[in-house]
């Protein structure tokens, strides 16, 4: 029995008692309750505080329907027992079959297991990273990199129609310095005070003249252009590679450029003039903003006619939308956090509801540690700490883990001596040990003749049922994950139930040694080592990492 069927039982539970007039609720019964696994085992298997929330609503006190709850809950197949505590909790135990069935639910469900319809029927855009191309992504949009994945990843298993969408800086003043930069390099001159610097703005310079030797022959505007030109392809295709060997890859690259050249950005104020939400003042356009929210009205349109910054993101918006998204998911680093009130008036500004049509999700600061001091710069940007850093120095399934561990609006410092180490005080490490030391497991039952046989009901002891409990919390820790944006909790998740599953095996012999006979236990019992390699291998594939089956 799962969390959720429980649920359902409870719900049915206080249906019935509605039905018969025992049990009267302004709102109705609710259509799910919290059931969660309590702290400590001798409080049964599952527990819930429905009496407490519904009591007062049905003009009861809580313990009384707690008896009346639990009276009827304690004959549905699979419960052995309910117990009321304190002001009226419910303490619930179920039945050893009805628990240990649920490893052979998972093993038979395999790589759909966590799976759910919470987001079906949605078409969800989701940008992220989107860094500019005038330099390596930093640790910041790598950070992005691994979360937006995961989450994309998280959306898609819960039912949601996702398109990952890379927006692609193409346009504005940082090309102009990007570009001067490369032809101040191509010259043998300083970069310019406002430009970029690094050995990599020297390296594309130079493949741009070795391919065009003509450049530097050229007019500076005219050989600005083919720097522009030349250096942000060179640029973009790097970042795209480097995403791609980090295992994210986009289904669209937006091109910022596309929207001022095509016209989208007159339609977007055009909508929104015929919306009645802009006005004319001192030779420039303005949107209506403050009275969505935001903390005053903004320029879309300079009195000389021009774009103002805001006037793409309006473009963008209208497009995605007349794509047909439902959700606009965009999540931006932490220097933009001053922008949320103005988007979230754009959005309102077109008709449609802020945090609903469109999301924005504030990313913090990575710190990255060597012998405990911080690593502020690389030796090829020369200013930040770039994708290729981390990796080279602890891997991708290591970078991918830890930047996904953490809540995104949390500020997170990562030690690179503890995420490269081959050891339990390496989270990833820890997780990842789980799904090889399960795969190796189930190679030398194959390799003695063993099979798996299911008999949930002998799956009995303590610490069999705290790993399938754990197991059976998957899917629920994936729907919130979604829920919330959080696919932190996916990994926090793998980390505790690592935990569950090495004390099972410390306790709990699965192959039998030396001539010892082969029991139902043992095959019972391969059955939930099955079933723990498929929530793990489900787990790290939602953050991008690997299952290894060897270590």
């Amino acid at each position: 029995m799962t969390p959720e069927e429980l649920s359902s039982a409870i719900v049915g539970v206080l249906t019935a008692l509605s039905d018969e007039g025992a049990l009267s609720l302004p709102d109705g019964v609710p259509a799910t309750v919290t059931v969660e696994r309590p702290r400590q085992r001798e409080h049964g298997d599952y527990a819930t505080n429905v009496a407490l929330q519904l009591g007062k609503k049905a003009g009861m006190n809580p313990r009384e329907l707690a008896t009346a709850v639990r009276d009827r809950l304690s004959a549905v197949e699979g419960i052995a027992g309910v117990d009321i505590a304190g002001p009226g909790f419910l303490n619930i135990t179920v039945d050893a079959d009805a628990q240990g069935v649920i490893a052979e639910r998972i093993v038979a469900a395999g790589e759909s297991y966590g799976s759910s319809e919470e987001f079906a029927g949605q078409k969800i855009n989701l940008e992220f990273v989107s860094a500019n191309p005038t330099g390596p992504i930093h640790i910041g949009g790598v950070r992005w990199a691994a979360v937006g994945d995961a989450l994309g990843r998280i959306f898609t298993m819960t039912g949601a129609e996702v398109t990952r969408e890379y927006y692609f800086n193409d346009h504005g003043a940082q090309i102009d310095r990007f570009s001067r930069s490369l032809l101040a390099s191509a010259k043998g001159e300083p970069a310019p005070e406002d430009g970029y610097g690094g050995q990599y703005i020297h390296e594309i310079a130079a493949a741009i003249v070795a391919r065009r030797p003509d450049v530097t022959s050229q007019a500076d505007d005219e050989a600005q252009e083919v720097f522009r030109a030349e250096g942000v392809e060179m640029m973009f295709n790097e970042i795209k590679s480097s995403l791609h060997d980090f295992g994210v890859d986009f289904d669209v690259y937006f091109h910022e450029d596309d929207l001022h050249r095509s016209g989208a950005v007159e339609r977007a104020v055009a909508r929104l003039t015929e919306l009645g939400n802009t006005y004319e003042k001192d030779g420039a356009v303005w949107l209506a903003t403050e009275k969505f929210g935001d903390d005053k009205d903004r320029v879309i349109i300079k009195s000389d006619g021009q774009g103002a910054y805001l006037s793409g993101d309006l473009a963008y918006y209208l497009d995605k939308r007349e794509r047909g998204f439902d959700r606009c998911l965009i999540m931006l680093g932490a220097d933009h956090h001053g922008y949320v009130g103005r988007m979230m008036a754009m959005c309102a500004a077109f008709g449609d509801e802020p945090g609903t049509n469109l999301e924005l999700l504030i990313g913090q600061m990575v710190n990255l540690l060597r012998d405990g001091e911080p690593l502020r710069m690389s030796k090829r940007a020369g200013t930040v700490v770039t994708i290729d850093d981390l990796v080279g120095a602890i891997g991708n399934d290591a970078a991918r883990y830890a930047l996904a561990r953490f809540s995104s609006d949390s500020n997170i410092d990562l030690d690179l001596e503890l995420w490269a180490k081959a050891d339990r005080a390496n989270p990833v490490y820890y997780v990842q040990y789980v799904a090889a030391r399960t795969a190796s497991i189930l190679r030398n039952a194959a390799d003695l003749g063993i099979e798996e046989v299911p008999d949930p009901g002998l799956l009995s002891t303590p610490f069999e049922g705290d790993l399938l409990r754990a197991l059976a919390d998957f899917p629920a820790v994936v729907a919130a994950a979604a829920q919330l944006r959080e696919p932190h909790r996916v990994a926090r998740y793998l980390e505790d139930t690592a935990g569950a599953f090495h004390r099972f095996y410390d306790e709990c012999r699965v192959l039998p040694r030396g001539d010892e006979e082969t029991t139902d236990l043992h095959r019972a019992r391969l059955v939930l080592v099955h079933a723990t390699r498929v929530v793990f291998a489900n787990g790290l594939g939602l953050l991008g990492v690997s299952a290894p089956e060897r270590m």
